[in-house]
């Protein structure tokens, strides 16, 4: 297990470095509550436009796959032009996006001006982490991860209530028109606060760009594919993945050659390999779940999207309790420390979850949330915090991109699975109900009990997932005095 040297307590977060974080903070929360917003308005959409919901679930995939084809290149980007315009630059896109989705005419319309959101809101995380990486330095790593990471997890839980208030009152168009003036603000505040920064000559690899931006698109789009009812056995899928997987590993025998879009040879630093690795398994065991909680309560007990996102609060609350602390104790400990408690304590979170019932009580499942949530919040900033300590200044931006890269696949790996295995379990037990949709409420009481094993089943599935992730954790460096 590697260390490092603990640093000296006395540096804080001071002012300069909060008003950068605050700054941030403003355009990535704007997105994050966006893109979960979306997520309960697709009915909604199917009805307005008259379309069905295969083509409404192109709105949220448009996206997607808008968003991890610009991952890759954004590391690039910020070093060729600054972290400053590249950051203003994704605000505007994912503002025009915005806007012109708040103004579709038509099904076909929407899903292009979501893949424009896509493309700037792919570039606002990764912008935002490398402006406080840089700013922060190693030994405020751990601190200012977890000022950043609190608010956009309120974020993606607050995502489902504002959808669901902004749909039952102003119309889902408003979903999108609001990101308008909180857009404005922040970049108005990025004008303002966000010093320029040095930019450096660096040549784009044309070539990694077509194979790594293609390979990573088509490897989304293949998991979107497979995650729908019967897409794991349509060989369309399969030949999608297929021709993804040749793309990545091309592109790996090009960057191994010479200088890359995104370097492999960071791989070679042991502290940032494990916590690239600790964050890809994680991000697979966290959208898993993430998938399965809501539907949970939708399917089996029969709440809609505004009362879900409510009874999901508590895993906010719990990460909210969590990340400061986490963040100190990862720049005084290391995260070899603090990762794998936050593991254990989801695991322990998770368990309970295994032994899923149609009638189980709420606050058992609440309190069950909330340490699932401590864990979260000991978990994804600290490793990731560990990533950009083990590396100097100037390679942030691209390590920024492949970490991001690596989450964005995991996320997709780990929400197909899940959704993939909880409808087979679905199906293998209520032969005639193959729908994850609302049910009728007669319908609903007399399959619950099977439904929440089938979600019991799916849970043991992540919680394995969850296990895995202790291994590369357990080698994320300690501090040593």
């Amino acid at each position: 297990m590697t260390t490092l040297t603990a640093p000296a307590p006395a540096q804080g977060l001071d002012r300069r470095l909060v008003t950068l974080g605050v700054v941030v903070v403003l355009g990535a929360i704007m997105s994050i509550i966006d893109a979960t917003a979306v997520n309960v308005a697709t009915r909604t959409l199917a009805a307005d436009f008259g379309a069905s919901i295969t083509s409404v679930q192109w709105v949220l995939t448009g996206y997607m796959l808008g968003l991890a084809a610009v991952i890759p290149v954004t590391g690039w980007a910020t070093e060729r032009f600054g972290a400053r315009r590249v950051w203003i630059t994704a605000l505007l896109l994912f503002l025009a996006g915005s806007a012109l989705a708040g103004l579709a005419w038509s099904m076909p319309s929407l899903i292009a001006f979501r893949v424009v959101q896509g493309i700037g809101g792919g570039m606002i995380i990764p912008v935002a982490q490398t402006i406080l990486a840089q700013a922060a330095g190693p030994s405020r790593m751990g601190r200012v991860m977890g000022f950043i990471g609190m608010p956009m997890l309120l974020g993606s839980v607050a995502g489902p209530i504002v959808g669901g208030l902004i749909i039952s009152t102003a119309g889902w168009r408003w979903i999108f028109l609001a990101n308008l003036p909180l857009g404005v603000i922040a970049v108005v505040a990025a004008l303002r606060l966000l010093p320029r920064s040095a930019t450096r000559p660096a040549s784009l690899d044309v070539r990694g760009l077509l194979l790594l931006c293609g390979g990573v698109t088509l490897f989304v789009y293949a998991t979107t594919e497979a995650g729908r009812p019967g897409g794991l056995d349509d060989p369309r899928t399969w030949t999608i993945a297929g021709a993804a997987a040749l793309l990545i590993a091309l592109y790996v025998l090009h960057a191994r050659r010479g200088p890359a879009l995104i370097d492999i040879a960071l791989f070679r630093n042991r502290g940032f390999a494990a916590a690239a690795v600790t964050n890809v398994v994680v991000a697979v065991a966290l959208f898993g779940v993430l998938v399965l909680l809501p539907l949970y309560w939708q399917v089996v007990r029969g709440h809609g999207a505004l009362a879900t996102g409510l009874l999901l609060t508590p895993q906010a609350l719990g990460a909210a309790v969590a990340m400061p602390l986490a963040g100190r104790l990862t720049d005084r400990l290391g995260a070899g420390v603090v990762v794998p408690t936050g593991i254990v304590l989801g695991l322990i979170g998770t368990a309970a979850y295994t032994q899923l019932s149609a009638d189980t009580p709420a606050v058992l499942l609440a309190v069950a949330l909330f340490v699932l949530g401590l864990g979260l919040g000991a978990t994804i900033m600290p490793s990731m915090a560990a990533a950009y300590q083990a590396l100097p200044r100037e390679v942030i931006p691209r390590a920024t991109s492949a970490i991001n890269t690596l989450q964005r696949m995991g996320a997709s790996v780990g929400t197909t699975a899940l959704a993939v295995i909880l409808q087979r379990e679905i199906t293998a037990r209520t032969p005639g109900l193959a729908a994850l949709g609302p049910l009728p409420d007669a319908t609903r009481t007399a399959v619950a009990p099977e439904l929440a094993t089938a979600f019991g089943h799916a849970f043991w599935i992540a919680l394995a997932i969850a296990v895995i992730a202790l291994l590369p954790a357990l080698l994320l460096p300690r501090a040593k005095a």
